[in-house]
């Protein structure tokens, strides 16, 4: 099956195996992520299906929280 990269401006939509290799982390951690409700996600059916373009936004937001602001 050949699958061509999205053009630009289209949804890459990924699934849990996929955002666990983006995100360097286990399936489970994404598992337990999606349990707690901390991780932004669509379910289709039983099938878990995650937006690049919104993890990548909730990264940044990760980050954002995480910089402490200069005193």
């Amino acid at each position: 099956m050949n699958v061509k990269a999205p053009s630009k401006g289209r949804l890459r939509i990924m699934t849990t195996d996929e955002v666990a290799r983006y995100l360097r982390v286990s399936k489970a951690s994404i598992y337990r992520l999606v349990k707690d409700r901390e991780i932004p996600v669509s379910k289709i059916g039983r099938h878990l299906r995650f937006r690049k373009d919104v993890i990548d936004e909730w990264l940044l937001e990760k980050e954002r929280m995480h910089v402490t602001p200069p005193h």
